[in-house]
């Protein structure tokens, strides 16, 4: 639920400072991508710490690699997060992460099913997957919003 929060919460932030004149973020598909940013640093950073890290690997199905995967997906999320950063000028790499971005949490999606239907003596926190699902959608919803809304800050 953090996750979603973050990605609300500096999402809204941003886009009341853009509406007070800082261009950067006077937009939502550009508030939306440093919300989208600073939720992948949250979750990406969280890959390579105790007590998540563990999380994380439980959650990935046998007989994947989870110690190797959850490194992987951390320093994607990351990358992801830095390239949603670039200024709006750079419209094709924004829009590129963004793409990037709703591929990986779609990519994601088995883990989170996964997860949801491991018993609490897992040690991942139990989330019922009808709660993960439309969550797991918004988070790619603000990819696509990025996607897509950039084209038309461009044509208008």
């Amino acid at each position: 639920m953090a996750p979603l929060i973050t990605l609300v919460t500096v999402t809204l932030i941003c886009r009341v400072v853009g509406s007070l004149g800082l261009s950067y973020v006077s937009t939502w598909p550009n508030a939306t991508a440093v919300g989208l940013a600073v939720m992948f640093v949250m979750t990406g950073t969280a890959h390579f710490v105790e007590p998540k890290r563990s999380q994380f690997i439980a959650m990935v199905p046998e007989p994947l690699p989870g110690p190797l995967l959850v490194a992987i997906t951390g320093v994607l999320e990351i990358v992801a997060a830095v390239a949603l950063l670039t200024p709006p000028a750079l419209l094709p790499v924004r829009q590129a992460a963004a793409w990037s971005s709703a591929a990986l949490l779609i990519a994601l999606f088995p883990a989170n099913v996964h997860a949801a239907q491991m018993g609490p003596e897992s040690g991942v926190p139990h989330t019922d997957l009808w709660v993960r699902t439309p969550i797991q959608a918004v988070f790619i919803a603000a990819a696509l919003v990025i996607a897509f809304g950039g084209q038309a800050d461009q044509a208008g």
